[in-house]
């Protein structure tokens, strides 16, 4: 019988975070693509539009005129899935039918005052007073709120309705289902074998190296070992740390540098403008926050691209990984690989 090889034939693996196996088969990628091939995305894109909601002086849902803003931008969402008051559900009549409560503020963040522009574009000074904003935000609206989360659609296929580079803050007074089962695993680990997970793993992937994709004195980026998505990446600090707001200058100089150099890769993967969904997941928040211990926590960055074989080929998460548990085809290692290699300077500077 022939030896197992990780490259080559399916096997499960799993995801100590969330609790949860991801079937890999990465002999389906010798199969031909007869599918979906989604439109090339539109690169012309004009760098002020007075009728973009989003851009320095244009008109908002509602008659708010946005400020001729030069850096980043931070205003309420226009069209918030949480409101800061309403009316209770009430006591449940069975105990199959649960409601609660649900409160909290939705903002959103202009990265930038040009439209035409995306993060691996922007300068490291750029992108480091992005993430002071990132930070800042979480300190103020996590002195109320339980969870706040940012994250970022990038590009037409991850529904992002508008070009201009932004993200959304969501707070909400309950702890979301992700974070939740994050909480309970990481507090679990740290229990067991007095360390936190991440902090453990990152010390593993630092070790073995055939799953990062970069690194700097502060920082790493890897695939995680347990990725679903094809191009999936997390990134790591080397130190232990909470939340965001909790950064030195130099780690927050360090993450610019990291999240420039990985973005910049992605949009080399295949010549586009690489969508995605990140997010930020840091120890939770809240009014007690400074009285609770967290220490099982670790902060992390999560990048989920769908693009899978080129700029039109995306991955979908249907069938088997709706139904069962999710499945990839390429192998972590093998998309690091594919993305370690790949040069830092962006292919529209390129001569």
């Amino acid at each position: 019988m022939e030896s197992f090889d990780s490259k080559e034939h399916q096997h499960i693996r799993y995801n100590p975070l969330v609790d949860a196996w991801v079937l890999v088969s990465p002999h389906r990628m010798k199969r031909p693509w007869k599918g979906q091939v989604e439109k090339a995305p539109d690169t012309v894109v004009p760098r002020h539009d007075p009728q973009n909601p989003l851009c320095p002086g244009a008109t908002r849902p509602g008659g708010v005129v946005n400020p001729d803003y030069d850096s980043t931008f931070v205003f309420d969402n226009d069209f918030p899935a949480l409101l800061h008051e309403g009316p209770s559900p009430g006591p449940c009549d069975h105990p199959l039918l649960h409601s609660k409560p649900a409160y909290g503020s939705c903002k959103v963040i202009c990265f930038h005052p040009w439209s035409d522009i995306s993060l691996p574009l922007m300068s490291s000074q750029e992108i480091r007073a992005v993430i002071d904003k990132w930070a800042e935000i979480i300190q103020d609206l996590g002195a109320k709120f339980t969870w706040v989360q940012i994250f970022e659609n990038k590009g037409a296929i991850m529904g992002c309705s508008n070009p201009h580079p932004h993200c959304q803050v969501w707070a909400s007074s309950f702890l979301p289902n992700d974070p939740a089962r994050k909480d309970e695993t990481q507090k679990k680990y740290y229990k067991q074998h007095h360390i936190p997970l991440l902090v453990e793993y990152t010390k593993v992937e630092i070790d073995k190296q055939e799953r990062l994709v970069v690194e700097n004195s502060h920082w790493i980026c890897v695939v995680p070992y347990w990725a679903v998505w094809p191009y999936e990446t997390m990134l790591l600090p080397k130190r232990h740390v909470l939340r965001l707001q909790d950064l030195t200058d130099e780690e927050r100089n360090d993450l610019a540098d990291i999240m420039k150099r990985l973005l910049t890769k992605y949009d080399n993967l295949f010549n586009t403008s690489f969508p995605y969904s990140m997010g930020w997941h840091g120890a939770p928040t809240g009014p007690d926050m400074d009285q609770r211990d967290y220490s099982h926590w670790q902060l992390h960055a999560m990048y989920y691209p769908p693009l899978l074989r080129s700029a039109t080929v995306k991955k979908f998460m249907v069938g088997y990984e709706m139904l069962a548990q999710a499945q990839r085809d390429l192998t972590a290692e093998q998309a690091a690989e594919k993305l370690r290699h790949l040069p830092e300077v962006h292919y529209k500077n390129q001569k």
